[in-house]
Order: C-alpha cells, then structure tokens, then sequence
C-alpha cells in the first residue's frame, strides 16, 4: 500500500502550522500525567485510568465514527494498526513497563521513538538523512536523559525494558501510520476518521487487559488530591479524555501530515519536557538543574531536525520526510 508524505501547505507557513500543532499536540499528551496521578493516588488502577482515557475519547468521536463509517472498508489494516499500536499498545506497554522500571527510564526508552523513525527511514526505506537530523534526534534523546534524570534509577529489569522498548515501537507506528495516504488526494483517509475508528480498537483491546469491570467508580465521584489540593475526580477524567487524549491525537495526526513522521516525532519528544514542567508547577515535584539543562538541549534538537526538513520535491537527504514517499505494503503491514 503507498503512502506518501507532503507538507498540506505550501512554503513556510505549512510547516510553522505544523510545528505549532505538533507543539499543541505535545502539550495535550504531556497534561495526562498530571491529571492522571492524583486518579492512580485515589485508588483508581493505572490499567483503569488508561482504560477510561481511551474508552470516553472513542464515545466523543463516536459521531465522528459514524460518519465515515465506509473507512472501515476501506482502510481495515490503517484502522487496525493504528488502533493496536498507535493507542493501545503504547499505552499498555508503557503502563506494563511502569510495574518493573522507575518511570524516568521507561519514559527515556519509549521516546527512543524518534531514533527509531528515522532508523526506519534510513534503513527498511533505504533513503539517506541528513546529520543536521540525525544530530537533532541525538541531542533531544541526550536532552531527555537529563529531563528524566536517567542516572536516579538503574535497577533495570530485562522484561521491563522490553516493555518500554515495545512502546518506543508502538509510537513509531503511530507516527508512520498516521502520515498514511496524505498525498493520495481525494482517496485519502480523513485523520479524524483513523483515530476515531482507532479509540475504538484500541478501547477493544484494553477492555481485554485492563479488566474494567473490577474499577471502583466510586472514585470519580468523589475528589482526588493535587499537591494537597483537592480536585474532582470527574473533572480531572474528563480532561485526560477531551484535552490529553481526543485534542492530543488530533492536533497530532494533523501535525504528521503537515511536517513528516521523523519531525513530529522528534517535537514530540517535548511531551516529556511538558511533563516534567506541570508536574513541577501542579504536583510540587520540582525540577533540578539538569533537568533545566536537558530541556533546553531536547528544544534545540527538536528545532534543528525541524528546520533541516526539505521542501516538497527536493532532491535531497531526508530530514523531515520532505519528498515524497512510498513505503512497501509489506513494510506497512500492522
């Protein structure tokens, strides 16, 4: 099946649109931890919170769903792949990985995601990359190192790395199943459509690990504590479920197509960043001066593999996607 990677807007102006959602999109899924750890901290299972953070975002875009209730038909691999990998396979490997490695670790491994969309374009695509991207996407993994402060925990557990490895490659698919058909005109499938369908699938397969029917619901009914102050439970899902989940994928996907894969997931590296900086401000956990320093190295490679992106129809290495492309069906397989 081709698939194909343009900017939708010509000039700089596409890619400044882009970057800006794509920093939008960073910041929606960098806000899920925030709300989602006073949950976790009154009683609600991690599993649970993942659970009702996928399953409420398919019930918004259930309308959404209905109206391009012919993409099933036509697209049941994308829909597939990116409901299995994009949604609920990096979230359940994430949350697997949270049970046997500190959360710094699993987080730096998962955001190998980047390293990894290029590794794809490079090595099963087989076009060159230029250094100034290759160098971004080194500076933003060391950056990120320091964000999470990597060296405070290295107890490492085989499985648990395993896990984190399994969500960094779910995240890859994301971002490659996410650019599918953009230059494909007409025939292309609308994004709206693939990450509806995909909360579906995803809230399918979660059902299956997450057991909801052991959820104590009487948690959302009452308040859960942040940073000693108390906030309704409710109120705090329903921004996991309409902010960091429903506007997270969409700004994403859209962002994908206006920059590249390799782009976006390096940008994306900020969710990290984002992150850290609430829960500094909303939890009271507080961030170091390497921290500090490591977020401002993960801004310069993000920018660096940003601006380094080719237009459209140059003949040059990849630093963004650029070109247009086309990957094998096999290659694209979910």
């Amino acid at each position: 099946m081709p698939v194909q990677t343009t900017d939708s807007a010509p000039g700089g102006r596409g890619k400044g649109v882009g970057l800006g959602l794509a920093l939008g999109s960073a910041l929606a899924f960098g806000g899920s931890g925030v709300a989602a750890k006073p949950l976790i901290e009154a009683g609600l299972d991690p599993l649970h919170v993942v659970w009702l953070r996928v399953t409420g975002a398919a019930l918004v875009m259930l309308p959404l769903a209905w109206r391009h209730r012919a993409l099933p038909r036509r697209r049941p691999g994308l829909l597939a792949g990116f409901g299995l990998l994009a949604v609920a396979g990096v979230q359940a490997c994430y949350f697997a990985a949270l049970s046997r490695i500190p959360v710094g670790v699993a987080l730096l491994v998962e955001y190998l995601a980047p390293a990894l969309v290029l590794g794809w374009v490079r090595f099963v695509q087989r076009r060159p990359v230029t250094r100034a991207a290759a160098v971004g996407v080194v500076l933003a993994v060391g950056g990120l190192a320091c964000v999470v402060e990597v060296w405070a925990g290295l107890g490492f557990d085989a499985l648990g790395l395993l896990l984190a490895l399994g969500a960094a490659c779910c995240q890859v698919g994301y971002f490659v199943l996410s650019d599918q058909g953009s230059d494909a005109g007409d025939e292309a499938p609308d994004p709206l459509g693939v990450i509806a369908y995909g909360l579906l699938v995803g809230a399918a397969a979660l059902t299956l690990v997450a057991r909801p029917w052991d959820l104590d619901w009487s948690v959302l009914a009452g308040t859960a504590p942040m940073n000693g102050t108390p906030v309704a439970a409710a109120l705090l899902l329903a921004w996991i479920v309409l902010i960091a989940t429903v506007l997270a994928y969409v700004t994403g996907i859209v962002a994908v197509r206006r920059l590249s894969p390799q782009v976006a997931g390096v940008v994306a590296c900020l969710e990290a960043v984002i992150a850290t900086v609430l829960a500094w401000v909303l939890l009271g956990e507080h961030l170091s001066a390497p921290q500090l320093a490591g977020g401002a190295v993960v801004l310069v490679g993000a920018f660096i593999a940003q601006s380094t992106a080719p237009a459209k129809g140059a003949a040059e290495p990849v630093a963004g996607g650029g070109p247009e492309r086309e990957l094998s069906g096999r290659g694209t397989a979910a």
